[in-house]
């Protein structure tokens, strides 16, 4: 059974008031101009249309099938948070500073994510779509984005001013920034989880990510088990290599990493594998394959070290898992198998980077150059890297680390359509089962 922090002090963390947090509309209703805001939102002089936008960005536009309505606003729509984007636009628009941009890109950036929480958790009763659904906190986050690159903004603002807007909406906005373990009884675990954002979405914008929708479930919640009750913190990654450089994993994970009296239990990143099956990694590569992120980018090689936060000399070419697998297993969580996974691609020692040198079995040679791991070399792999690295560099020996991943999804077979009940019921009974790990993994440490 999971009990959850309430959304009063949920919001006082994301610095609105209980009063506004009861409310969604009421929340995206908060300005210092109102009025000012309204009309500025009409205003075309504040967006600028020739602005440089990312390739997610540039997505928001289109259709789920020629000649249809914008795929994203149908998401904005049935989640009920199109008056969110347009709040955010608003008060963008009136914004007199840059340190009023700040502001407002920070307070924004949060209170999505504690409505995206609250409605995912039930404790918001807004819009039509299901409340497991992942895919209206992704663009609503993109339609902010887009916003502040064509912010026109009354003061000048420089391109290294402007992506660090971004960045404090982006943290903000995937639980990053709110990372603040609830009221713990006594004894209680602490586990850290991340899942990530939808992909693959040159293939379908309809695309769901249940390990996203997993996060969105667990944030603050508390998990109650035989062996005492435990607490989560959760946050959702992007998929995109840039950010992985630019240390996203690091600054989530190592917020609960250092020593002292913040540190978890319990780490485990989480994404989305093939269909039917739930798969503990045994082993991170450091490797990247050239996959295409969200943003169409495509990176082969090692994986790239963070500056600002501690690391091992020589980054080891394979981390394994210290996640309590048997414990996990032997829960006797459905419908899928859990199985441990293991089979990983090398070059052995002296062969990088020769193609035909690249070899497969079950465990790393000594020496070897990682090619993959067993949930291979996506972003998937390299946050059980980048975490676990971190974990070894902050010599958090005792907190076990690792990476689950969980069954991809079935959709309606009717392309121009969000979503369905049949769809709805997989997706609910893959996080379920994702929780119930999760809820396993905890209990054992």
């Amino acid at each position: 059974m999971a009990q959850h922090r309430s959304l009063g002090r949920r919001a006082a963390h994301a610095g609105v008031s209980t009063a506004v947090a009861l409310s969604s509309f009421t929340l995206w209703s908060v300005s210092p101009a109102p009025a000012r805001a309204a009309e500025a939102a009409n205003d075309p002089a504040c967006v600028a249309e020739n602005a440089v936008l990312t390739v997610e960005e540039q997505r928001i536009g289109q259709p789920l099938v020629p000649g249809g309505e914008s795929a994203a606003a149908q998401f904005l729509r049935a989640a009920g948070f199109e008056q969110a984007v347009a709040q955010f636009g608003a008060d963008l628009c009136a914004a007199q500073s840059l340190v009023q941009a700040e502001e407002l890109v920070a307070r924004h950036g949060a209170a999505l994510w504690e409505l995206a929480v609250a409605r995912a958790q039930g404790e918001q009763q807004i819009g039509t779509i299901d409340r497991y659904d992942d895919r209206p906190l992704y663009w609503a986050r993109l339609h902010m984005t887009r916003a502040v690159r064509q912010w026109e903004a009354p003061v000048e603002v420089s391109v290294v001013q402007r992506n660090a807007l971004v960045h404090i909406l982006d943290y903000a906005s995937r639980g990053v920034t709110s990372i603040d373990w609830p009221e713990e009884p006594g004894g209680a675990k602490r586990v850290m989880i991340s899942g990530f954002d939808t992909y693959s979405l040159d293939v379908s914008l309809r695309n769901s990510n249940p390990s996203g929708a997993t996060a969105l479930q667990l944030d603050g919640q508390t998990l109650e088990t035989d062996a005492g009750p435990v607490v989560v913190q959760a946050v959702v990654l992007p998929v995109n290599w840039t950010d992985f450089d630019e240390g996203i994993v690091e600054d989530a994970f190592g917020q609960v990493l250092r020593t002292g009296e913040n540190r978890a239990d319990l780490i485990m990143t989480i994404s989305q594998t093939g269909r039917g099956r739930m798969d503990i990694e045994q082993w991170a590569a450091n490797a990247r394959g050239g996959f295409p992120d969200n943003n169409r980018n495509m990176l082969f090689g090692p994986i790239s070290r963070p500056s600002h936060w501690p690391q091992p000399f020589d980054s080891p070419q394979w981390i394994e898992t210290t996640l309590p697998y048997e414990a996990m297993i032997a829960a006797g969580t459905g419908p899928w198998p859990v199985t441990l996974n293991d089979g990983i691609c090398e070059w052995p020692a002296g062969t990088f980077p020769a193609p035909s040198a690249v070899r497969c079995q079950d465990d790393p040679s000594e020496g070897s150059t990682a090619a993959s791991g067993p949930g291979g070399n996506y972003l998937s792999n390299e946050s059980m890297y980048r975490s676990n690295r971190l974990r070894i560099g902050l010599q958090a020996w005792d907190v076990p680390g690792g990476h689950l991943h969980i069954s991809a999804l079935q959709y309606p077979e009717d392309l121009a359509v969000l979503t369905s009940p049949e769809f709805e019921a997989d997706r609910k009974a893959v996080v379920d089962q994702t929780i119930a790990l999760v809820t396993a993994a905890g209990a054992a440490v």
